[in-house]
């Protein structure tokens, strides 16, 4: 017994480390496989961070989960991502896995996806990632097949999400916490696959109608499956968005990857006012369950038809209320006399047959009414509009028939009564007698705040005319937050639009007296208002050094990409982080996803500031391209430091300078989410002129000042400090410029980097006496020496010294060589003394050699002389040539003897 126990026990152990050690044997070889499989089968880049083998996940069967999946499309969709998972784990058989020759897949389950499919106006699809299997055309009978076999049984999908765009039909659908399960005998042609799937959210949008936003959706179905043609058809009476349950039945089918053939109806059987209400996603979200109705409803339609690159499936949607009325059941009032009667057919599938057409709209707010009607027609050749709006709201009364979020406050009088009717196409030629559009809205008295926009908005009167040309903006004032504005202006071209969404082209003015781009900007990413410097903005009377201050809290914000604005802007002050400006005038131009600022002027920083440039989130919303361009004159250097985080990078020293300056500056670059330059990213330059300050506190001069015992270089004074610079991967470059400090002359050049690095050179001239006793001395002991050799050597009043700055601003590196520096000017005037020297022996050899000559001609004289006398017969004159001849020669030897004493006596001396 005991040895059978052992037995056991040792096959258990032995099974457990198989186990243990199958997935790590394994691993490279079914990786390899599925590598292999995914490169051989798709176009796309496919990425995973691992591949992850266990034997206990789904025993007795191998598990294999990818992790962090990611596949981006190819060609035009290549910066797109088409999938993304957080895992994919497959059961795949053990043995099938051993044999490395075909894997055999018995479930799936797919945790977080995501799934992005697109089709651009051009009709190109971004799943089409598959290359073209040649297999059965070119492999010889016999020839290795997949290494992918389906015994699939289930399969799940968990909290996933699906986006399907498709712009050439204008087909827009989003689907967020899909939970979806199946199970089925996949290996056989014909099954039931039982399904089951929950939708925590789903809107649809065809065209300028959303028929589906964000609805709760739920469906149990049980698909009769034929894997030979691809068909799966249903039954179901359990399919549920929020409150409406539907009755669906029909089939769809799989023609190939990317045609679809479909026939299927609907229809609301026993259905109430109350579950067409609850596809109102502000109703239905604000204690619907107790919402008491009244009133009849129909919904029915179908789907049926062909869908691919070419063509739309026909479809049928017919709803229709009758008398409904709703009334929470805390609040006064009802919302009665609901009346809608809407058709949205398209009978071939031809998008261009399109009509939508609601006949009736009606209901009443107490006792205002409000009806409309809407008929739409040839949606992509010319739209066709009439459309028309009459009635009266009075905002304050809304919370009594309606639920509001806790903390919205809502009031204000309504009153519309407008007309459009016509071709678009004539209305935007200005065809007058093809395209009528008439009548006004005026709104007065408005005012909205939420929990999200507690400054909320005040409007005391907008009014708006319509006419066939353009929609008039006749007059509007308001508060927003603390800003008083009024503006007027025009739309251009409203109808095309709200149609085809082009660009809403239009012109405003716009008058305010104070904007705080702090608030905005905070409250556009859902937060309070930034406290940072809003308060004590640089240039106000408040202390410029707000560096204790709380930051400010801003995030970058899409520019709309189908507005086409340009806004005359004049504000009186504007507030922007620690940056107070007044009487700011310009345009700003909104388009193509871009802000331009043009003409823009202001008066700020005890100075006067031009700015021109850009703010562009077209290529990236989360890192906004900029572009500016700024004339500065007589800014105070300590509040601009302030105020700016580039100026903090870019001029490090201005912290510690004192007075007035004057810049130009071009610059390109971008943001980062927080509206903060992204530092590295910047290129550009320009020039800077610094009239007058004084540098105190800069710790390389104070360290220049103790490595030279200088104590006045700790405090500059700077006046007319002109320089040029530019900037890229993140460093300055500035231009060498002239300093002058009393009697020592420098000239500064070199880099900083934004993370505050330096590396400078200065190029001193530093005055003799400043050098201290014994250099002095030493530089007066060279002149001494030179001089008792008969040697005036002209000394220098200042000495070359040159420094080099590294380090950080705050802890700076001082390279200052004065022992170098005078040990060469000690040599220099060696070198001077040693050259008057050798002058002094260069001129007594050559006085020598002159004193030999005018000797020598002074004895050929002689004997010419002499020869004469006797060729003429003039007596001896031995006596008198001998003496001639030995007093040349005696001046001869007095002046050689001269010049050696004199010599001889100076290198005694030395």
């Amino acid at each position: 017994m005991k040895k059978a126990l052992k037995i056991t026990g040792i096959t258990l152990l032995a099974l457990l480390c198989i186990a243990f050690a199958l997935p790590f044997l394994f691993k490279g070889k079914i990786t390899s496989i599925i590598k292999e499989q995914i490169n051989n089968k798709l176009t796309a880049k496919v990425d995973f961070s691992d591949v992850d083998l266990s034997l206990f996940r789904h025993f007795p069967r191998l598990s294999v989960a990818m992790d962090s999946l990611r596949v981006t499309g190819s060609g035009e969709f290549s910066a797109d991502t088409l999938v993304a998972a957080h895992r994919i784990d497959v059961a795949v058989d053990l043995l099938s896995a051993i044999s490395g020759k075909q894997l055999r897949i018995h479930s799936i389950s797919i945790d977080q996806p995501r799934i992005h499919a697109l089709i651009h106006s051009n009709g190109h699809v971004n799943w089409m990632i598959t290359r073209p299997d040649t297999a059965s055309a070119s492999a010889p009978t016999g020839a290795k097949g997949s290494s992918f076999a389906m015994a699939l049984q289930k399969y799940a999908i968990t909290n996933g999400y699906l986006e399907y765009r498709d712009d050439s039909s204008r087909i827009s659908t989003e689907i967020t916490g899909i939970n979806h399960s199946g199970g089925g005998d996949f290996t056989s042609n014909q099954f039931v696959l039982n399904t089951n799937t929950t939708v925590e959210s789903l809107s649809f949008s065809y065209g300028l109608i959303p028929y589906l936003v964000k609805v709760q959706t739920k469906m149990s179905v049980d698909f009769q499956v034929d894997n030979t043609i691809g068909k799966y058809s249903f039954k179901t009476d359990n399919l549920s968005i929020n409150e409406l349950q539907l009755h669906t039945e029909g089939w769809f089918q799989l023609t190939n990857d990317s045609t679809y053939d479909m026939d299927i109806k609907f229809n609301g059987p026993s259905l109430d006012f109350k579950h067409i209400l609850s596809l109102v996603p502000s109703l239905y979200r604000n204690n619907f369950a107790g919402v008491r109705t009244s009133g009849t409803a129909s919904l029915d339609g179908f789907v049926k038809g062909r869908y691919d690159s070419k063509h739309l499936p026909a479809y049928h949607v017919a709803l229709g209320v009758k008398n409904g009325s709703f009334q929470y059941p805390d609040l006064p009032l009802p919302v009665r006399s609901i009346n809608v009667s809407l058709l949205a057919d398209n009978p071939d599938g031809v998008p261009d047959h399109t009509v939508v057409d609601i006949t009736q709209g009606h209901f009443e707010m107490g006792e205002a009414p409000f009806d409309f009607r809407l008929l739409m027609k040839t949606p992509v050749s010319d739209p066709y509009m009439d459309l028309s709006a009459r009635g009266q709201l009075d905002f304050s009364k809304v919370g009594r028939f309606v639920k509001l979020e806790s903390g919205t406050r809502l009031a204000g009088l309504l009153n519309a009564d407008m007309h459009m009717k016509g071709n678009l196409s004539a209305a935007e030629k200005q065809q007058l007698d093809r395209f009528d559009a008439s009548g006004s809205l005026e709104l007065t008295s408005f005012s909205y705040a939420s929990a999200a926009y507690p400054a909320g908005i005040n409007l005391d009167h907008l009014q708006m005319s319509f006419n066939p040309k353009n929609v008039t903006l006749g007059d509007l004032k308001g508060i927003y937050g603390k800003t008083h504005f009024n503006a007027h202006g025009t739309l251009n071209n409203l109808p095309v639009y709200i149609l085809k969404h082009k660009p809403l082209d239009g012109s405003l003015t716009i008058q305010a007296d104070q904007l705080n781009l702090n608030e905005l900007m905070s409250q556009a990413a859902g937060g309070k208002p930034a406290t940072g410097g809003a308060s004590t903005p640089a240039g106000s009377a408040a202390p410029a050094d707000t560096a204790g201050a709380k930051p400010s809290t801003m995030t970058a914000f899409a520019v709309p990409s189908n507005i086409d604005f340009t806004l005359a802007a004049s504000v009186d002050q504007v507030i922007y982080d620690k940056l107070l400006l007044q009487h700011v005038t310009g345009n700003l131009v909104i388009a193509d996803e871009t802000v331009r600022l043009e003409n823009v002027k202001a008066e700020g920083l005890d100075g006067t500031m031009a700015i021109s440039g850009t703010y562009s989130t077209k290529n990236d919303v989360k890192k906004p391209d900029i572009s500016f361009a700024y004339d500065l004159q007589q800014l105070d250097v300590q509040k601009t430091y302030s105020a700016f985080v580039s100026m903090q990078q870019m001029m490090p020293a201005a912290k510690y300078i004192a007075g007035k300056f004057s810049s130009k500056l071009t610059m390109k670059g971008a943001l980062g989410s927080d509206m903060k330059p992204d530092l590295n990213s910047l290129t550009g330059g320009g020039s800077l002129l610094l009239a007058g300050g004084a540098l105190k506190g800069f710790a390389p001069a104070d360290q220049l000042a103790q490595v030279l015992q200088l104590e006045n270089l700790k405090d500059i004074t700077l006046k007319d400090i002109k320089t040029s610079f530019t900037f890229k991967n993140g460093r300055v470059i500035v231009d060498p410029f002239p300093v002058k400090l009393k009697d020592i002359d420098m000239e500064v050049g070199g880099t900083h980097g934004f993370d505050q690095t330096l590396d400078y050179s200065i190029d001193m001239k530093l005055p003799r006496g400043m050098l201290g006793g014994d250099a002095n001395n030493l530089m007066n002991t060279v002149a001494a020496t030179a001089a008792a050799h008969g040697a005036t050597i002209n000394m220098k009043e200042k000495i070359d010294l040159p420094i080099k700055v590294g380090g950080t601003v705050t802890k700076p590196v001082i390279k200052a060589d004065v022992k170098g520096a005078l040990t060469s000017t000690a040599a220099s005037l060696k070198q001077q003394a040693a050259g008057m020297v050798q002058a002094k022996v260069d001129s007594a050899k050559q006085q020598l050699k002159d004193t030999a000559k005018a000797v020598g001609q002074q004895l050929v004289k002689n004997a010419t002389d002499e020869l004469q006398k006797k060729l003429l017969g003039k007596g001896d004159t031995t006596a008198a040539a001998g003496a001639g001849t030995q007093d040349a020669k005696d001046r001869l030897k007095s002046a050689g003897k001269g010049l050696l004493d004199g010599l001889m006596n100076k290198k005694k001396s030395n």
